[in-house]
């Protein structure tokens, strides 16, 4: 029998403190008419859409902050999953393998174990979008010439988590009931980066043949 969702994705199971939007600016109005638009079960092909008279990076800004949540979550429930021993390099099978690289403390491609490669992944993503300079939250400060391509990183290094879970931990997600939702979660975000052409098609090649077949 399927658990419900709050059974599944329970606070207790969050990789980390959810990202959150001030109530009263403009991001947060966003975030509500986002939401509204998902919960009302319209076609996830419109709800992607930027509504009119919108600004597009507050737009980007708002989905990239809110896959990072749920993203998150998703990991979260399978992360008892994955061990160093379970998952010793971060990959999506055996034809594809993912090294961390930051430009920090990893200034070369690293192969690591999938459980420290999400670790620093989420770390990344989350100094990125607290950084005022890069996500800003003021009325007024406009974003940096560079925004959209910072995004379209994050977005894709997102997607490597989705090529994980589904490659690896597929049988743990059914196991808690969790199949639908996990595909509803995919199929908004692939919608959201196929509308504003996002991630390079290539880059998207390991979920290939589970995207047309859920996503068509």
């Amino acid at each position: 029998m399927a658990l419900c969702l709050g059974q599944v994705f329970s606070k207790a199971k969050t990789f980390r403190p959810r990202k959150r939007f001030e109530p009263g600016t403009q991001r947060f109005e966003l975030y509500k008419k986002a939401q509204a638009s998902l919960k009302s079960g319209l076609n996830l092909r419109k709800v992607v859409q930027l509504p009119e008279g919108e600004n597009l990076n507050d737009w980007i800004a708002v989905h990239v902050v809110d896959f990072f949540n749920r993203i998150n979550l998703i990991y979260g429930t399978v992360s008892e999953y994955c061990s160093e021993r379970t998952c010793p390099i971060m990959s999506g099978g055996l034809k594809y393998e993912y090294r961390w690289q930051d430009g920090e403390d990893y200034k070369k491609p690293t192969k690591l174990p999938a459980i420290k490669y999400m670790n620093l992944l989420m770390d990344w993503i989350e100094s990125l979008i607290n950084n005022e300079d890069i996500f800003p939250t003021r009325v007024g400060v406009p974003f940096p010439k560079n925004f959209q391509q910072v995004c379209k990183k994050i977005l894709s290094r997102l997607f490597r988590v989705f090529v994980h879970v589904y490659i690896h931990h597929f049988d743990s997600i059914c196991s808690m009931g969790a199949e639908a939702h996990i595909n509803t979660c995919y199929k908004h975000y692939y919608y959201f980066i196929s509308e504003f052409s996002l991630i390079d098609n290539s880059e998207l090649e390991p979920l290939r043949e589970m995207t047309e077949r859920i996503c068509t």
